[in-house]
């Protein structure tokens, strides 16, 4: 058995009265892309945030490489290798690729910025990833949806993390930037690098991800392999229209 890079047993989280998560499992090996699926309200945003450490749950066990942690902070996740994409993608509209991609990491020189050796690691970085914007050096607002998607993902990767979660990547995006993205999520695989996919595009899912992981209403609502005959069955587990054990992967 291959031991899972990030483990999660029995999250349990409530606001008040509303259990927004209720005893979820979660795991996801080196390499693995993973897709966490499920209708609007089923405990994906609340899981995200707990995947990053920005929630706290009431209860969990945890791991990270075989060994307990405590994700209480955002912080305690990056340190551990936890990347995270958010939808909105927190990117600086006013200013370039290369200075959105270091915006808080700059190099330097002494007392100046390095600006040679941050576009030379911009270059490199982005050509390893099939990203090819029109210049470095225009404002990233210029840029369309798919390439800034792309500079968002890029930037973290410069704190060389082993777990990226990536928050519906291709909201509001064309078909073509769509595409490009989904090649890019197979850029991050080839890597090495372990892949959490949030989506409600299946078709999107089914494209890119070795398993796909349902939530509904809070609760683990099953596991399935990423492959498109499986498709039926995903959206019944999504919609609880199914009540018969769903198919486990191999």
């Amino acid at each position: 058995m291959t031991e899972a890079l990030l483990s999660f047993h029995s999250v349990t989280k409530t606001y008040g009265t509303i259990r927004a998560l209720e005893d979820v499992s979660f795991s996801i090996n080196r390499g693995e892309v993973v897709a966490l699926v499920g209708d609007n309200g089923a405990g994906k945003s609340t899981f995200v945030k707990v995947l990053s450490g920005t929630v706290v749950p009431d209860s969990a066990v945890m791991e990270f490489e075989g060994k307990p942690v405590h994700l209480d902070s955002p912080l305690a996740a990056v340190d551990l290798g936890i990347a995270t994409v958010y939808q909105d993608l927190a990117v600086c509209s006013n200013l370039d690729v290369v200075a959105n991609l270091f915006l808080g990491r700059e190099r330097h020189r002494g007392s100046v910025l390095d600006e040679l050796a941050m576009e030379r690691e911009t270059t490199q970085l982005l050509a390893e990833l099939s990203v090819h914007p029109r210049s470095l050096r225009v404002p990233i607002s210029s840029l369309s949806g798919g390439q800034r998607q792309s500079v968002a993902i890029a930037r973290c990767l410069l704190g060389n993390p082993k777990l990226v979660i990536l928050d519906e990547p291709t909201a509001a995006l064309g078909v073509a930037q769509k595409a490009q993205v989904i090649d890019l999520i197979r850029r991050l695989q080839a890597r090495g690098l372990a892949v959490v996919l949030i989506s409600h595009n299946l078709a999107e899912v089914f494209a890119v991800a070795d398993r796909i992981e349902v939530l509904r209403l809070g609760r683990n609502g099953g596991s399935f392999p990423g492959d498109e005959k499986y498709q039926d069955e995903v959206v019944a587990a999504i919609t609880g229209t199914q009540l018969s054990t769903p198919k486990e992967v191999a």
